[in-house]
């Protein structure tokens, strides 16, 4: 009986800070918009941009993407190595996303990793791209 009353005790605090930490359980329509729009850099025109973020059902994204594509894009997926078209490619350009056309690299920042996937030094602005750590491989 201690035991459940602890553990229900815990579970009202975690929540309780759930909701602190996130500012309380209201909607604001402002800060959701505001939360909408993302600066973003265009190589054409040599400047950053405020630009609407991207919304789409995953049905709207599987009628602009092929089914590689979508893999890749929405559900974190991967080609496989030394496959792709962009692998062996040294076109002089720009690499945009599949996805809604926005600039991520440059030709020029693109070297041979030995990986079998095109490898950039840099992106064509850190706010273009979106990094995060994969734990997944081998995860239990």
């Amino acid at each position: 009986m201690k035991k459940a009353a602890m553990t229900i005790a815990l579970l009202i605090a975690v929540v309780a800070t759930a909701g602190i930490v996130t500012g309380g359980f209201s909607y604001d329509p402002a800060a959701a918009q505001a939360a909408a729009r993302i600066k973003v850099y265009s190589a054409e025109m040599r400047n950053y941009f405020m630009s609407d973020e991207i919304v789409k059902s995953k049905e709207e994204w599987r009628k602009i993407l092929t089914q590689e594509q979508y893999h890749v894009l929405r559900e974190k997926g991967t080609e496989r190595a030394f496959t792709g078209k962009y692998a062996t490619t040294h076109d002089h350009g720009i690499y945009r996303c599949a996805g809604c056309g926005l600039d991520l690299f440059r030709s020029e920042d693109k070297f041979e990793s030995g990986t079998g996937w095109p490898s950039f030094t840099q992106p064509i602005a850190k706010e273009n791209v979106k990094t995060e750590v994969d734990r997944s491989f081998f995860s239990t």
